[in-house]
């Protein structure tokens, strides 16, 4: 019966979450282009019959690259003519103007252009991004760019979030040491999948040595987990999917590869620079196989989690563009078109839970089985004989 009702209650909410996607869509469209055009100084000098245009007409591209894409600020939504949304601080350094700290909202106040940076138009090289102009009049990038935009926003929100979980489920264990009292509800929820890792994955692949790595395994698995669910969520403070940056699973998987060798054991670099091979093909060319083999490793983890959530959440928004799509051709078109982009968004949310899943569990496999392939040492061989 509890398993019937939880389906029922998953199926519910991911029809709730297709019926709200279109609106919040094209919510979330609209306020992006509502933000393009206050902070572009170029785009106030188009006439009324351009803007008219350009409202009429549908460009997909640019609302899929829209959602998928980081930004300077959060829209939430909008209602009537005022758009909620979170302004986010900009914080930048130039060579020729040393460090600057303000508002992005700074620029929809001063026609675009503030401190002299400005958001470059679209056609630029950075458009969308904030940029200057050097001594030649050329438009180039700040030094650096370490303003806090959404997708890093999203990053504390979902740190945070987990840090909440564990420590509460840490707190329960606190409070019962004696082991005799079985955790129920939430805590037995996460007593579950915090077992399944550790017996399934982290013991299985790394080997004897597993409880030294397990910490960083299970901290993996779960912010893959939490951000992949987050970014399914339709409104704030989901809907921002930060595993679908290849930023972010870059650092995931760099994580991962200095772990893997930064304590990797000597007969793991013995066999990297010195394998047991005939001479002749020791140097140099076994040592560049190896070196290349260690670099397709987290290669790997980093493409497949970022091509498998983006390709998800694209998916996803292109099913939801059906409804747009209807609306430029007839009422009935709109119609026919709402129902199968809901149905087909009921399917995909089902899908992509489990996809959420998957790249999590994927990924931390992976991940210990490189660790474990590092930790090989003559310990383990003497065991094996003495048995």
């Amino acid at each position: 019966m509890v398993k019937r009702k939880f389906n029922i209650t998953i199926i519910c909410l991911a029809i709730l979450f297709a019926a709200i996607q279109p609106a919040f869509a094209q919510n979330a469209q609209e306020l992006r282009l509502d933000s393009l055009e206050t902070a572009q100084n170029d785009s106030v000098a188009l006439n009324a019959a351009g803007n008219a245009a350009k409202k009429k007409s549908l460009d997909i591209k640019s609302m899929i690259f829209g959602h998928v894409g980081d930004s300077y600020e959060w829209n939430i939504t909008k209602i009537g003519n005022k758009n909620i949304k979170i302004v986010l601080p900009v914080i930048l350094i130039s060579k020729r103007n040393g460090i600057h700290a303000f508002s992005f909202s700074k620029f929809a106040k001063n026609s675009g252009v503030y401190d002299g940076f400005h958001i470059a138009p679209a056609g630029s090289p950075y458009a969308g991004k904030i940029v200057e102009y050097d001594g030649n009049g050329k438009e180039v990038r700040p030094m650096m760019d370490i303003s806090i935009t959404r997708t890093t926003l999203a990053i504390f929100i979902n740190g945070l979030l987990l840090l909440i979980i564990i420590l509460s489920t840490a707190h329960w264990y606190l409070k019962h040491p004696d082991g005799k009292t079985s955790p129920k509800g939430f805590v037995g929820f996460m007593e579950m999948f915090i077992m399944m890792v550790e017996n399934e994955i982290v013991k299985e692949c790394v080997g004897p040595n597993y409880k030294k790595f397990s910490p960083y395994l299970l901290t993996a698995f779960f912010f893959i987990l939490l951000s992949n669910v987050m970014g399914l969520l339709p409104c704030f403070p989901g809907g921002i999917s930060i595993t679908a940056n290849i930023s972010i699973t870059l650092v995931l998987a760099l994580f991962t590869f200095f772990i893997t060798n930064v304590f990797g054991t000597k007969k793991y670099w013995k066999g990297i620079l010195w394998p047991d091979v005939p001479v002749a093909m020791k140097a140099p060319l076994m040592q560049l196989i190896e070196f290349i083999g260690m670099l397709t490793k987290p290669f790997a983890l980093m493409v497949r989690l970022f091509g498998n959530m983006l390709a998800g959440h694209m998916g996803m928004f292109i099913i939801t563009c059906l409804i747009f799509i209807g609306a430029t051709i007839s009422p009935v078109m709109t119609g026919a078109m709402s129902v199968v982009s809901i149905l087909l968004n009921v399917f995909m949310s089902l899908l992509e839970l489990l996809v959420a899943f998957i790249q999590a569990y994927v990924f931390t496999m992976l991940s210990a089985v490189f660790i474990g392939l590092a930790q090989e040492k003559e310990v383990g061989e003497k065991e094996v004989v003495k048995k």
